[in-house]
């Protein structure tokens, strides 16, 4: 998505091996909005440092979305994605799968900082999509401040 400007809009996806499939689709989604995904296992090859890689695309991701799934709730790296996001002042876009808010907001443990998100199902994930390519566009035109 390089513009007139060479500006990009990055958007990291943190979810757990198990939604790798979903993830993928989300990641396609976003490139045809005209943003650079960061799927970990399409950018970072075996044998490389994968935490650096992580944490180098986490350092100029614009956003973050989180796939959260019964399963991906238990995974250490899924809160350490968002940790790093929230640390950045980024936007998190939890995207619900398998489970509704009022079951991620029951469940001990999780923090605040995601509980009092807005948070959408995967079925209303075009909501999201269209929002995102309007953000790429107001960064192409230069009336959007780029976080990186």
């Amino acid at each position: 998505m390089a513009g007139e400007t060479g500006k990009r809009l990055f958007v990291f996806i943190s979810h757990s091996s198990r939604d790798t499939w979903v993830a993928r689709q989300i990641a396609r989604e976003v490139a045809a909005c005209g943003a650079t995904p960061f799927l970990d296992e399409a950018a970072v090859e075996v044998g490389a440092d994968f935490e650096g890689e992580i944490l180098e695309f986490l350092d100029k991701a614009h956003e973050l979305v989180v796939l959260l799934t019964p399963w991906s709730l238990d995974r250490a790296y899924i809160w350490a994605e968002v940790g790093a996001a929230w640390g950045r002042r980024i936007p998190i876009v939890a995207i619900l799968h398998g489970m509704e808010p009022s079951d991620l907001q029951a469940k001990a443990g999780i923090p605040v900082l995601l509980k009092k998100r807005d948070m959408i199902d995967l079925n209303q994930v075009d909501k999201y999509f269209e929002q995102l390519k309007m953000r790429v566009g107001r960064l192409i035109s230069g009336t959007e401040v780029s976080n990186a």
